[in-house]
């Protein structure tokens, strides 16, 4: 097939860097557009970007005009097929539904959007079918849809619950994170905050998981998503590591288990985009590791490509009934970020929505 032309609305920031990344050399996508903030604009991307990722900045995109975020600067550059958006969601709000209305799917990983009735909450391995949702757009008078992905904290447990809720049942779950830097942005913490510190609290972090994980493990009805019937309750915080959000989950399952049961799910689980060859989806969506120690984010992030996440230290949990605990880490800019919407993209194109 030939590639599709995308659009990457804030290219320069961290996730906007991951995406250029993840999408460099893409089997199915063309970046042909960047586009970022005015002060951005007019520049060629290698001297808008101040690149924070590893490597240098991909030499396809390095010369490419960055625009103005905005569906007619935009369409002057070039007739794209599909956007993806990496932008604060007070923007994402204004400008992703003009794209929508244009007949351009947006696949985005701002939150604007994601408590909407009609828009999907997407992980290609636990809900793809939520991605049916998007038909019901059509009564916003949009010619196409968007997409969303979920909060990066939230993404690595749902992969980490789905194989748990769907062969044991789930009643109640309890986190606890440590969120990495990277997940606020280059200049989201200062230095001097965090460094010799842990920072107790995340703004909207825990409501955030509370509310999406409902969505995300609810049952499309063919008109809304109902949401699980289950208890979450989350509390989150900010580590001085780079990249990698590790999070202690305790979880009380609806029917008894044993610790290698609890194992072999995981490590069987299998989604969607695995059946489909996704370009983007690891072959194995969980790594359950038996090391006492791991999993550790300087050691397993990586994991898959980013794309994996890696669960460590299973055992009973005395307090819940039923009750187990282990540790789940995810790489929050790939597997939590960028890497999560590029598979939504895939796995759209793959099923016929774009």
């Amino acid at each position: 097939m030939d590639k599709l032309r995308a659009a990457l609305l804030g290219a320069t920031g961290m996730v906007g860097q991951r995406f250029v990344k993840l999408l460099t050399g893409h089997r199915m996508f063309e970046l042909t557009v960047l586009a970022a903030s005015p002060r951005s604009a007019g520049k060629r991307y290698r001297e808008a970007a101040h690149w924070c990722v590893e490597g240098d900045v991909p030499e396809e995109v390095a010369d490419l005009r960055v625009v103005r975020v905005g569906l007619e600067e935009v369409r002057r550059e070039d007739e794209v097929d599909v956007v993806f958006s990496a932008i604060p969601s007070e923007l994402a709000r204004e400008i992703e539904p003009e794209f929508a209305r244009a007949g351009i799917p947006v696949i985005s990983d701002a939150s604007a959007f994601r408590m909407e009735e009609d828009v999907p909450i997407l992980i290609g391995e636990v809900n793809p079918d939520h991605l049916k949702l998007v038909k019901l757009q059509a009564r916003r008078g949009w010619r196409s849809f968007i997409v969303t992905s979920p909060n990066c904290t939230t993404n690595e447990l749902m992969i980490a619950l789905k194989p748990l809720m769907d062969r044991f049942g789930i009643r109640r779950v309890i986190v606890s994170t440590m969120q990495a830097l990277s997940g606020a942005g280059w200049t989201g913490v200062p230095s001097m905050a965090i460094a010799d510190n842990v920072i107790p609290y995340i703004r909207n972090e825990e409501e955030k998981v509370e509310r999406e994980a409902l969505k995300i493990l609810g049952r499309f009805d063919g008109s809304r998503i109902v949401p699980a019937e289950l208890e979450i309750s989350a509390s989150c915080h900010r580590v001085n590591v780079l990249e990698g959000h590790l999070e202690a989950v305790f979880v009380e399952l609806s029917r008894g288990a044993d610790v290698e049961e609890v194992k072999e799910a995981m490590r069987k689980f299998r989604g969607r985009p695995q059946e489909l060859g996704l370009p983007t989806a690891p072959e194995n969506p969980i790594i359950v590791r038996e090391e006492e120690d791991r999993p550790q984010p300087r050691l397993d992030r990586y994991a898959g490509g980013g794309m994996s996440i890696v669960v460590g230290r299973v055992r009973r949990d005395k307090v819940l009934e039923n009750g187990v605990k282990f540790l789940v880490l995810g790489h929050n800019t790939i597997r939590g970020a960028a890497g999560n919407a590029i598979l939504n993209a895939e796995l759209a194109v793959s099923e016929g929505y774009i």
